[in-house]
C-alpha cells in the first residue's frame, strides 16, 4: 500500500483506535473525525446525528473509513437506545457518503463498517455474503445502515462493507467484558451454549480492513469473521483452557432475558457466519482458531 491520506470516523473506538495505530505505524497520514471542535491538525469536525461533515477536511483523502456508532451490546435495547443506535449509524453513514459524493476529487474507496447482525438468527445453518438479511431489529438496522452509503457508491466511489463479528480483544467490545469474568473464575456458558458465535481477532479485523482499502477490485459486503465459528459452549471451554480457570458457571436463558431484555436475543442467538468473499480475495487470517485469537488478546 502506497502512503496515503486516510480519514477515519470512530477513531477512538476499539477497532478504529487499532486501525489508526496500524496505519500511522506504517507512515500513512490519518485524519480523525471528531464530534467536538478540532484540537489538532489531524482532526476534522463532524456531527453525524445532524448529518454535518467539514467537507474541506476530507479533501485529498485516498480513503474514508467509517467505524462510528454506539455499542450495540453496551446496554438494554430501550426505544431510546434503539433510536441512538439507528441515528449514529444511519445518519452518520449518510453524512459521510454525501460529503464524499460532493467532493470534486472523491476518495477512491469508502469503507463503511457493518455487522453480521445482518443475517439475524441462523441456528446451525452456515451463511455467507450470498445470504439474504434476517428478521428483527438488528438485520433491519444493518440493511438501512448499508443503504445509507448509496450516495458515495452512486458517485462512483468503490464502497465496501466489512460485516464484523465478535472481536476478540482484551479491552473493549464483548470480549472486554468476558476476560475479567473468566480470569476471576466466574466464566461460563450463556443459555444452553449451543448458539454459534462468529468471532475474529482484533489483529485480523484491522488487517482485513486494510486489505479492503488496498484492493481496488473489492466492493460490497465482506464477512470479517474467522473461518471456523464455534458454539458458545466451545468458546467457553477454550477460554477456560487458555486462561487456566474453571468454567463451571452458566447463565440461564430466562435470567439473561430478564437482565438484558431484547438484547438477550443477540447473546443467545446463533449466527454462524463464513468469510467466503474475504478468503476468495486472498486474505489470510493470522489467528483463525479461537485459542490463537484468545492468546493474541491476552
Amino acid at each position: 500500500m502506497q502512503l496515503s491520506r486516510i480519514a477515519v470516523a470512530g477513531a477512538s473506538g476499539l477497532i478504529g483506535g487499532a486501525l489508526v495505530r496500524s496505519l500511522a505505524a506504517d507512515g500513512h497520514e490519518v485524519v480523525r473525525l471528531v464530534r467536538r471542535e478540532p484540537r489538532a491538525r489531524d482532526e476534522v469536525r463532524w456531527d453525524p446525528e445532524n448529518k454535518h461533515v467539514d467537507v474541506a477536511g476530507l479533501a485529498g483523502c485516498d480513503a474514508v473509513v467509517n467505524l462510528a456508532g454506539a455499542n450495540v451490546g453496551s446496554r438494554r435495547w430501550t426505544d431510546a437506545y434503539k433510536a441512538k443506535l439507528r441515528s449514529g449509524r444511519v445518519l452518520g453513514t449518510a453524512a459521510l457518503a454525501e460529503a464524499i459524493a460532493s467532493l470534486d476529487e472523491p476518495p477512491r474507496v469508502f469503507v463503511n463498517g457493518s455487522a453480521i447482525g445482518y443475517y439475524g438468527e441462523t441456528g446451525e445453518r452456515a451463511v455467507d455474503e450470498s445470504a439474504p438479511p434476517g428478521q428483527g431489529f438488528l438485520p433491519e438496522l444493518v440493511v438501512e445502515w448499508e443503504g445509507a452509503a448509496a450516495p458515495a457508491r452512486e458517485a462512483g466511489v468503490r464502497t465496501v462493507f466489512p460485516r464484523t463479528g465478535l472481536v476478540v480483544a482484551r479491552h473493549g467490545g464483548a470480549w472486554g467484558r468476558l476476560f475479567p469474568l473468566f480470569q476471576a473464575g466466574l466464566g461460563g456458558r450463556m443459555g444452553d451454549g449451543q448458539q454459534y458465535w462468529s468471532f475474529v481477532s482484533l489483529h485480523d479485523e484491522v488487517a482485513a480492513i486494510r486489505h479492503l482499502i488496498d484492493r481496488d477490485d473489492l466492493s460490497g459486503p465482506f464477512n470479517v469473521t474467522a473461518p471456523h465459528p464455534l458454539t458458545n459452549r466451545e468458546i467457553t471451554e477454550a477460554m477456560g483452557r487458555v486462561l487456566r480457570r474453571p468454567t463451571l458457571f452458566s447463565v440461564p436463558a430466562p435470567v439473561l432475558r430478564t437482565v438484558l431484555g431484547e438484547l438477550a436475543g443477540d447473546v443467545l442467538g446463533s449466527v454462524r457466519v463464513l468469510p467466503t468473499r474475504l478468503l476468495r480475495s486472498g486474505f489470510t487470517f493470522a489467528f483463525p482458531e479461537i485459542e490463537e485469537a484468545i492468546r493474541a488478546a491476552r
